[in-house]
């Protein structure tokens, strides 16, 4: 059987009803809480390790620009790719509801009011009636429903989110996430973008932070919490009626209006990012995209994928797409989600009241884990020993395919750290940013479940690849998930090239999205002709097929915590600066902030320096504590002036007194700079900038 969606796909069956998981249910199973992982983990490492080539071959365009496939569904090589598990499950609207059905009834969301309270339930009925319901109060407010209507949503984490989510799609309406990062104008800009009407905000805080710049398109805001007086008649003001969440689902049960289901190929949400100058960009996601990317991931994970009694913890932002993905999986497979109390503080109180056996997570999380522990350590001789010992012995069990927690080493070393963690996690999923190979062996060993990294975009539903359970070996974000392929291609002005393994990514599938909402000229620059979305990474492939991301085209990258950086822009603001005559920023994905190189200007800091009474030449100059300082203090004022924000702003400067120049390669023939060669050829004052830093 075939899905006719927007690609090609696998059918699974339906089974017996509430048997659609693969694999017994979590609950009231010892096995897979207890028992180790060897034999399904086996399996998938032969497969990874015996029939990796044959998703390099499968399919191929001319000259060296080979397409790599998933090797764990057999027509990718065909070029056709999974676009949803079963045939009548292709919405997130279909999807949900077969959650209900599967968990019958199971619990659904969960929460608590306080930090001393336990987690209290809504299970999937009651979720579906209360979503319809608010759905229902949305079109009492006057929006019509369909997938030309817009609607805002700004909010952290918590149940309403889902019920405003799952509420929109009874009526075919589009979600639009809000978030804080994107600051007042980009929200703005976006609120009048999508002209949407209707706005659900958390608290009376982000009422106010949207009506700084309410635009003229926004006449309702729903809110989740109580608003003051002050605020509602400030709404007043702009004309602008403000309704509660309760208010709004009450009226909708009354007024009870029909649903109008959406289509597969209907728009679900707009996410928009900001990873570029400029305003934001709004994703184009349709249901058959998300599905598509869920259902990709489900298929990897084989019988590691969320089933019924699972619960996950969600504290990853619901306005990105990784979690949106992550929560929808769990959903459609009949499990549970339980939120975080909304102080990231105090998540590992939420973990041990929770429990999760699942858990998507960021590197920032796990870098912080690591750290800590290898700080304290540090103080006892002992401590550190029993420590390499645990991790070698740990680390040889992976290897070998046997995931546990039960062994000496757990009880011994490992117990507080699982415990941090609810001491029942069996898969983390880890995503947004690279994590170091360190981090990562670390993380699979103390934890005593399975760690998958995987890579992804927003314009790609958030999964491009992922690393398969047989594999543990670090380094690297896994092969494509079965809903998309994968090709590098040239990026000669880098010296990558697809006949060396090495170019941009290249992702061509069912997850790719439509375009980029009213701007058709980014659209036409970021998919190509041939329906190839260019993620402006550069990828190397592995030897076992694996791929490895080891650069940036457009020079942007994030940083440890998922913020992007623009060093151009920042560049531009410190070049202001009357002692710089030429910089250069620099950033890792792993590091938590960002550093530069800085030409002085010699004649100016030769000025100063005689003024002050300091000998030297430049290049004693550059030496000195104090002209380091001035220049520093100098860029981060021209940095405030520039409004760039506080990760904008560059922790550690080396002074060099030789500029960047043709001759020594680091200009191009038209005097820019060659960011690659700079890189190369100052990483050891780089390396030893951010060994300072940390």
């Amino acid at each position: 059987m075939m899905c006719t969606g927007v690609a090609p796909c696998m059918t699974v069956k339906c089974r017996t009803p509430g048997s659609v998981s693969p694999v017994p249910p979590a609950t009231g199973s010892k096995r897979c809480v207890e028992e180790c992982l060897t034999i399904p983990t086996f399996i998938y490492a032969w497969v990874y390790s015996t029939l990796h080539w044959q998703s390099v071959i499968a399919m191929t365009d001319s000259g060296p620009e080979q397409i790599h496939v998933s090797k764990f569904y057999k027509e990718a090589k065909d070029g056709k790719f999974v676009s949803c598990l079963e045939e009548d499950i292709r919405t997130l609207y279909q999807s949900f509801r077969k959650g209900a059905y599967v968990s019958n009834n199971g619990p659904c969301l969960g929460w608590r009011e306080n930090l001393q309270s336990p987690y209290q339930w809504m299970n999937f009925n009651e979720t579906l009636l209360r979503a319809k319901n608010f759905g229902s109060g949305l079109i009492s407010l006057g929006l019509r429903p369909g997938p030309s209507t817009f609607i805002g949503i700004y909010s952290q984490n918590r149940p309403e989110w889902i019920l405003f989510e799952q509420g929109c799609y009874c009526y075919s309406l589009v979600v639009v996430p809000l978030y804080d990062t994107l600051g007042p104008d980009a929200c703005a800009f976006i609120v009048d973008q999508t002209e949407m009407q209707v706005v659900v905000v958390e608290d009376d805080k982000k009422v106010n932070l949207l009506l700084d710049k309410a635009p003229r398109t926004l006449r309702k805001i729903v809110a989740i919490k109580e608003v003051r007086p002050a605020t509602l008649q400030r709404a007043k003001n702009v004309g602008i009626d403000v309704h509660t969440f309760d208010e709004v689902e009450k009226m909708g049960a009354i007024n009870d209006h029909p649903e109008l289901e959406p289509k597969p190929e209907d728009l679900c949400t707009v996410c928009y990012t900001s990873g570029t100058t400029g305003n934001p960009k709004g994703v184009m996601l349709t249901h058959a995209n998300v599905l598509a990317g869920v259902a990709g991931v489900l298929l990897q994970l084989g019988t590691h994928r969320p089933r019924v009694g699972d619960i996950m913890v969600s504290f990853l932002p619901l306005a990105h797409m990784l979690e949106r993905c992550c929560e929808n999986g769990v959903y459609y497979m009949g499990g549970a989600v339980g939120f975080f109390s909304g102080d990231i503080k105090e998540l590992t109180n939420d973990l041990k009241a929770l429990k999760p056996t699942l858990m998507p997570a960021v590197p920032r999380l796990l870098n912080r884990v690591y750290d800590k522990v290898f700080a304290e350590v540090q103080r006892s001789s002992v401590k550190k020993l029993l420590l390499n010992m645990a991790l070698s012995s740990k680390e040889a069990e992976i290897k070998r395919g046997i995931v546990r927690r039960n062994s000496i080493w757990d009880k011994l070393v490992f117990r507080k750290i699982q415990e941090g963690f609810g001491g029942r996690l069996r898969l983390m999923v880890v995503g947004s940013a690279p994590l170091s190979e360190a981090v990562l062996s670390f993380s699979r060993a103390a934890l005593g479940c399975l760690v998958c990294e995987g890579y992804g975009q927003t314009e790609c539903t958030a999964p491009i690849t992922l690393t398969v359970q047989g594999d543990f070996v670090a380094g690297h974000v896994g092969p494509p998930v079965a809903c998309n392929g994968i090709k590098l291609v040239d990026v000669p002005e880098m010296e990558y090239y697809a006949s060396q393994q090495q170019g941009e990514i290249c992702v061509k599938g069912a997850n790719v999205f439509i375009g980029y909402l009213k701007d058709p000229q980014r659209t036409a620059e970021t998919i190509d002709k041939d329906g190839w979305h260019h993620t402006g990474d550069i990828g190397q492939w592995m030897p076992n097929g694996t791929l490895k991301v080891i650069d940036r085209k457009k020079h942007i990258f994030k940083l440890s915590q998922g913020e992007y950086i623009v060093p151009e822009k920042i560049e531009n603001a410190y070049i202001r600066s009357q002692y710089v005559e030429q910089v250069f920023v620099h950033g890792e994905s792993l590091k938590s902030c960002i550093v530069a190189i800085v030409v002085p200007d010699v004649e100016v800091i030769k000025s100063w320096a005689q003024e002050n009474n300091i000998p030297g030449t430049l290049s004693v100059l550059c030496n000195n504590p104090d002209v380091k300082q001035l220049i520093l203090n100098d860029m981060i004022l021209w940095g405030k002036e520039f409004g760039l924000k506080s990760f904008e702003q560059v922790k550690d400067i080396y002074l060099h007194p030789d500029p960047f120049s043709v001759q020594n390669g680091l200009l191009t023939p038209t005097y820019k700079s060659r960011r690659p060669q700079i890189r190369s050829y100052f990483a050891p004052q780089l390396d030893d900038m951010y060994k300072h830093l940390d």
